[in-house]
């Protein structure tokens, strides 16, 4: 979705600076506030693989407590122990993948094909991580949950109840 000039008056104030690559809002609160914003894979003619970027500033916060708590080792640890659970997390990686190369600008696509990078937008899942079974962001596992199926972003919600937040910025 396109934003609105408030909108991107206050993306600005929840980065702390003008957004690149920005291609509009993935996710936003029910006021409006966005949460999530779509990225464009090429950013200043660099490769850039993460599709969704958090902004909101209320959900920044909440979860660097959690991974400050150490959850994300525990998480990991899960995932190395828990078939299913690792299964489905892979899953998300594919469909990341996926989606990305869905919703990529077709200039791009050429680009990115042209530079050789195809393989990097293959191989990077949620994060621009290569390690499908690591956590490397909670923020950006979380930011995939709030535009779409995300195994990690739904524990967080369960455990740490980040869906019941007020968002404020």
């Amino acid at each position: 979705m396109t934003p609105t000039q408030t909108q991107l008056d206050l993306i600005r104030r929840q980065l702390g600076r003008e957004p690149r690559g920005l291609v509009g809002i993935a996710h936003q609160t029910a006021q409006g506030i966005p949460t999530v914003l779509q990225i464009r894979s090429l950013v200043d003619k660099r490769p850039f693989p993460t599709l969704f970027w958090l902004c909101s500033r209320d959900l920044y916060r909440a979860i660097a407590e959690i991974e400050t708590s150490g959850w994300v080792k525990q998480i990991e640890q899960e995932i190395q122990q828990d078939a299913t659970l690792r299964a489905a997390f892979r899953q998300n990686h594919i469909d990341y993948v996926a989606q990305r190369w869905q919703l990529m600008d077709p200039q791009d696509r050429e680009q990115i094909e042209q530079l050789g990078f195809t393989h990097l937008f293959d191989q990077y899942g949620i994060g621009g991580i290569s390690q499908w079974d690591k956590v490397r962001c909670l923020h950006m596992q979380y930011a995939h949950h709030l535009c779409g199926d995300n195994v990690i972003g739904q524990r967080m919600d369960q455990e740490f109840e980040l869906n019941n937040l007020e968002i404020r910025l």
